[in-house]
């Protein structure tokens, strides 16, 4: 069983206690079977002027279940269903249940390629249709009947119940979900998992003979499947909306009005289009309206609440999990700042988990994990996506309990309940930085010109995404500069659209949810100006505005533009700098381009033709009211590696690193740890005079970063913090092994393919042919395009990047480890790595043999590398955070 902390452990195991001892040994069709008994002469379903009772749609779907059989369905059988919303539809669904098969709905207003993936992927036997539908099918090898034009052969077969010989873990019905991936997959749902969620809802909603459900969800989307069962289980009447009819908001407030529709379910987005119908309070009959399928925000709830006097509730759940698995009552004038998705239904457990799968602590965010009878069997055909996704229940001490990776974000409330936050993948990287599109879009709802907000990120324009917001507007419409002004105080820079447009109405697909594909791209009106622009003044500026425009990919620049606030990151500094020294025939060193990253500054450094001090001192995250940590390079002397980390630690923790000496001028590389110490003790004394000191450095810069605070307490300040990021013990390593270009071609290959998590960045067979200073040339060239150097840099530079790396090498073999009277933290990477000097160690076990009074080991996901990547970064920062707030 997964360890905890117990008060979490005690918190979760009180909001998971959903135990209720429903009869789960009963398939679907059998509770249907046990309501025609109940009411056999009560309205069981309605379209157009049609109608059935219970038991005349008991008697046709036994006919159809007869005469599947006869076609060899059995349980586990897949049977296609691609029919018009009708009648035959729920004649369809409840006979291939009958049968002991599981249905497939496939909706007729696919396009045909998905209909045929969707028949090709899920292998049907039969496939049931209606004869106009047959030229809209592709050819396919199942049988396919016709049930309209070839109902009289089936009316034939006994109307008795036929014998399923179905199984509680038998599949009721397959459902194909969009993935972000591109092709669909299917979701395997069983009896116990879709009877558990009905009869949950039985006994929280309570429907009864009076009720009448509106069924206008399609049926490719498993909210049809309450629609039809929920309805059909407890002796209510379904009324089925026209084909089409879901879209149209007169017909269905007339619908709701002739037919008085008690109950109806809407998509977020679809209910926002209903309610600004000017006829809404027609619908007197409504006693309960269910959402589900994306965030509820406060203020449609709000408005729902002064249109409507009826019950509103919020669910939540994926297809993979039988619908919903979390519910919410809605409340009128509510004082919450978001509509929560509440609590976990019956059977059913929801996690919210780190990237480490621990539960997070109340208040913070995390992902949905979902355990209990509703979880799926997975998806149809596709083991490894299902292995990754299903995985097995840490909680538990049973292998065969599997708890479903959501991909959803969100976060516990104090009482219990859960705020939904949005999707994981709709995170994006965008500028180095992975931003949560949700929160964006959840702010941006709070303004109070703004109906609806939709944030996607393109790349129309440019080789870098930028992050596009779409508004819907009631009355007032917002500015774009009044939206960009909310959005500052609320989120840092870095989350602010670059885009803003403004929309009568947003796209959607026909379940009703935001069609984000068919959203407009923006034209250039659309942009924000981050500043008042200012055209260049001189040739200078001239040239950096240029220089800006080429990297960053935008239009229109002014001078007072701050690189880092319109799209630059670490790697697009270094590739400034790159730039500059071609245009400008002058080197810039890192740090003074991220302490002047505004043009007109830059401008007048490069004007002044002083020469510039380079000093090792970067300033990654200058921001906060804590005190610095200064965090030394690893091996190969750069600190680019360090700004995801200081990101996720956050921007009141002033975050520096140290780069070695040897990229600029005619500075000389260092060869010992103990010259590089010195150096860095005279640069962050000379920043901060006295102590304590907070100091960390990973792999090589853990060794650096030790001898730094050896020679700072001998200097009697104090360090409060010696954080060693995954380091090792260089006297361990075998130092007969000479320096020289062959072994300098394998080091760089790791090190380069580190920074991506890879073993190595070149394999030998692309090198094999090549001589000694082709392969150096060919790694570093290789790591140039792939974004780790900048391009066009002259060739010389190659040799720099070499004579650094050397220094850290030589510095590396030459250090002889002291004795250390403090306290050492020591993160450590979890998983083994090829680099590791004892393949059997974990780099930093090796650390515990150096002396210190006390050693404190901190695990971290990954390996040595990837440990400082995404996910796993995000748990370092937590980490090391946490250690910063107490040092």
């Amino acid at each position: 069983m997964q360890t905890i902390d117990l008060n979490i452990h005690k918190l979760l195991a009180e909001w998971n206690a959903t135990e209720r001892d429903y009869d789960l040994s009963q398939g679907l069709h059998e509770l249907f079977a046990a309501q025609v008994e109940k009411t056999p002469d009560a309205i069981a379903i309605t379209f157009a002027q049609q109608q059935l009772t219970y038991q005349q749609l008991n008697h046709r779907a036994n006919q159809l279940g007869h005469y599947l059989q006869t076609l060899g369905v059995k349980p586990e059988t897949l049977v296609g269903v691609c029919l018009e919303r009708s009648l035959e539809m729920v004649i369809c669904l409840l006979g291939i249940l009958k049968a002991g098969g599981a249905y497939v709905p496939i909706d007729p207003e696919y396009p045909q390629e998905r209909i045929a993936y969707m028949l090709e992927d899920s292998q049907v036997k039969v496939l049931l249709t209606q004869e106009k539908l047959l030229n809209q099918i592709p050819p396919y090898q199942a049988q396919t009947i016709c049930v309209d034009a070839e109902w009289d052969k089936i009316s034939t077969q006994a109307n008795t119940n036929p014998n399923s010989n179905i199984q509680p873990d038998n599949l009721a019905y397959v459902i194909y979900t969009s993935g972000s991936t591109g092709k669909p997959k299917g979701a395997m749902n069983t009896h116990k998992g879709i009877c558990n969620r009905l009869l949950w809802m039985q006994e929280a909603y309570q429907l009864n003979f009076t009720d009448r459900v509106l069924q206008k969800t399609p049926f490719s989307f498993d909210v049809s499947v309450w629609e039809f069962f929920w309805t059909l289980i407890t002796g209510a009447s379904l009324v089925i909306a026209k084909p089409g009819g879901h879209k149209d908001s007169d017909y269905l407030i007339d619908l709701i009005t002739q037919q008085q529709i008690t109950t109806l379910h809407f998509v977020p987005s679809m209910l926002q289009a209903f309610l600004q119908n000017r006829h809404v309070e027609k619908c007197t009959s409504l006693k309960r309206v269910i959402c589900s399928g994306e965030a509820l925000p406060v203020d449609l709830q709000d408005r729902f609440f002064q249109r409507l006097q009826c019950e509103l509730h919020n669910l939540y759940g994926p297809t993979e999990a039988a619908i919903d698995v979390t519910f919410w009552q809605c409340q009128k004038n509510s004082n919450l700042k978001t509509v929560p998705i509440g609590r976990p239904i019956a059977n059913t457990q929801i996690y919210i988990l780190d990237a480490d799968l621990r539960p997070v602590s109340v208040g913070d965010t995390g992902e949905i994990y979902i355990g209990g009878v509703g979880v799926a069997r997975g998806y149809l055909n596709k083991e490894e996506l299902t292995k990754e996704k299903f995985i097995i229940n840490p909680f538990t001490n049973s292998s065969s309990q599997r708890l479903y990776k959501t991909g959803d974000l969100a976060r516990y409330l104090p009482d219990g309940n859960i705020e939904y936050i949005g999707r994981a993948d709709f995170q994006v990287k965008i500028r180095g930085y992975r931003i949560e599109i949700g929160e964006i879009e959840n702010v941006l709802f709070s303004h109070p010109e703004v109906r609806e907000a939709v944030v996607i990120a393109r790349d129309d324009n440019a080789e870098e995404k930028q992050l596009v917001a779409y508004i819907t507007y009631d009355e007032s419409k917002p500015t774009i500069n009044s939206l960009r002004d909310f959005l500052k105080t609320k989120l840092p820079d870095f989350m602010i659209p670059a885009a803003f447009v403004m929309l009568e109405n947003l796209p959607l697909t026909p379940s009703g949810k935001v069609d984000r594909k068919a959203l407009p791209k923006p034209d250039l009106s659309s942009f924000v100006e981050t500043v008042a622009y200012v055209a260049p003044r001189n040739e200078v500026e001239a040239k950096l505005v240029q220089i800006w425009s080429d990297i960053l990919h935008l239009p229109k620049i002014g001078v007072r533009e701050n690189f880092f606030a319109i799209g630059g990151d670490s790697l697009k500094a270094l590739h400034l700098t790159a730039k500059i020294e071609q245009v400008f025939d002058r080197e810039i060193p890192l740090a003074t381009v991220l302490t002047n990253p505004v043009i007109e500054d830059l401008a007048k450094v490069i004007q002044a033709n002083e020469q510039i001090h380079n000093t090792p001192l970067v300033p990654i995250q200058p921001q906060g009211t804590q005190q610095p940590f200064f965090c030394v390079h690893p091996a190969g002397g750069h600190v680019l590696c360090y700004f995801k980390l200081a990101h996720y630690i956050g921007n009141d923790q002033p975050f520096y690193g140290l780069q070695a000496q040897g990229f600029y001028g005619d500075e000389e590389p260092l060869t010992r740890v103990e010259d590089m110490a010195s150096l860095y003790v005279k640069t962050i004394r000379e920043f901060q005079p006295q102590g304590p000191y907070r100091l960390g450095g990973w792999s090589f810069g853990g060794v650096v970063a030790y001898e730094v605070a050896q020679q700072l307490r001998r200097q009697g300040q104090e360090v409060s913090l010696l954080a060693i990021l995954d380091s090792y013990v260089p006297i361990l390593l075998d130092k007969q092994k000479p320096i020289d270009d062959v072994y300098l071609v394998g080091v760089l290959s790791r090190v380069f393919g580190g920074m991506f998590g890879l073993d190595n960045l070149v394999t030998p067979e692309e090198i094999e042919d090549l001589e000694l200073e082709e392969k150096i040339d060919y790694i570093i060239n290789k790591a140039r395009k792939a974004g780790i150097f900048p391009p066009g840099v002259e060739r010389q530079n190659n040799r720099r990047i070499l004579d650094v790396l050397v220094g850290t090498l030589k510095a590396t073999y030459s250090y002889t480890r002291k004795p250390y009277p403090g306290k050492v933290t020591v993160f450590r990477a979890r998983e083994k790595h090829i680099m590791a000097p004892d393949p059997t160690l974990v780099w930093v076990e090796l650390f515990s043999v150096m002396a210190a009074e006390e050693i404190n080991i901190i695990d971290v996901p990954g390996h040595h590398y990837s440990f400082v990547l995404e996910p796993h970064v995000q748990v370092l920062a937590q980490r090391l955070k946490e250690c910063l707030i107490n040092s």
